[in-house]
């Protein structure tokens, strides 16, 4: 476990002494904002129009807080496609191309921590993003009282949405020296995954459109952000998650043989 600890303290002052973390940071941080303020804008402006119409046909009660929270925390999902293959396009190729991936290996320490410590650094970075969106909803609290039960929940499922994500670009960082091919490599293939449902619409049979939609991975996160929790949308996140650490170890595996 110290080492695993070792590990994820010095990628994170990696990430900060370089300007790739303050720079993802500051671009999430400001779309975050930029769409949130859109959605607070558009749940202004139907509530107006229920007033409105309220007076003719009765009045119709919207739950704003909810409209918000939902539009919101999907568009970040969707910004996560893009932000998390920058987070983790250089966890192992700018090891191989700066030739201390050698000293790593061969360092004290076991394949699994050596995976772990660069996950865990990338997870922690990640959940640094998360925590900053709650600065805009923090005024769905301010000025009103939200349910806090959906939103939670929808937190809970961008939290699995990103560790699968992370488990992925991980496993391709180790696959290349170049962090730009890792970071497109890593973004194609979240791209491809979250396309599967619109390949799915374009399925000739049943079997086909159910395991395409399946294998969609924003699929799995509209429940969430719908307040529902659903075990078999848990397992898929936490199995894609599995198998990108899996292949991460086995990657790291045959480097270790061959150095």
């Amino acid at each position: 476990m110290r080492n695993i600890i070792a590990i994820v303290e010095r990628e994170l002052r990696a990430y900060f002494s370089s300007p790739i973390a303050y720079v993802v940071l500051t671009i999430f941080v400001l779309l975050s904002g930029f769409f949130f303020r859109i959605y607070l804008a558009e749940a202004m402006q139907m509530a107006l129009m229920s007033q409105m119409q309220a007076q003719q046909l009765g009045p119709r009660p919207i739950d704003m807080p909810y409209m918000i929270s939902q539009g919101f925390l999907q568009t970040m999902s969707v910004i996560l496609l893009f932000i998390m293959p920058m987070m983790t396009m250089g966890l192992f190729s700018e090891e191989k191309k700066r030739g201390t991936i050698e000293l790593l290996l061969t360092a004290p320490i076991t394949d699994v921590e050596v995976v772990l410590g660069k996950y865990f650094a990338a997870v922690c970075f990640f959940g640094i993003m998360l925590v900053s969106t709650f600065i805009p909803m923090s005024v769905l609290y301010f000025f009103g009282s939200p349910a806090s039960g959906p939103i939670l929940t929808a937190y809970l499922g961008l939290l699995l949405f990103g560790l699968a994500l992370a488990a992925i670009g991980l496993f391709i960082s180790t696959l290349t020296e170049s962090q730009i091919i890792a970071g497109i490599v890593s973004f194609g293939t979240a791209m491809a995954l979250w396309l599967m449902q619109a390949f799915a619409s374009l399925a000739d049979s049943p079997n086909n459109k159910a395991v395409l939609t399946y294998l969609s991975i924003l699929s799995h996160l509209d429940d969430f952000l719908r307040g529902v929790i659903s075990s078999s949308h848990v397992i898929f996140y936490l199995s894609i998650m599995i198998i990108g650490l899996f292949l991460t170890y086995r990657s790291i595996d045959s480097l270790r043989w061959r150095t």
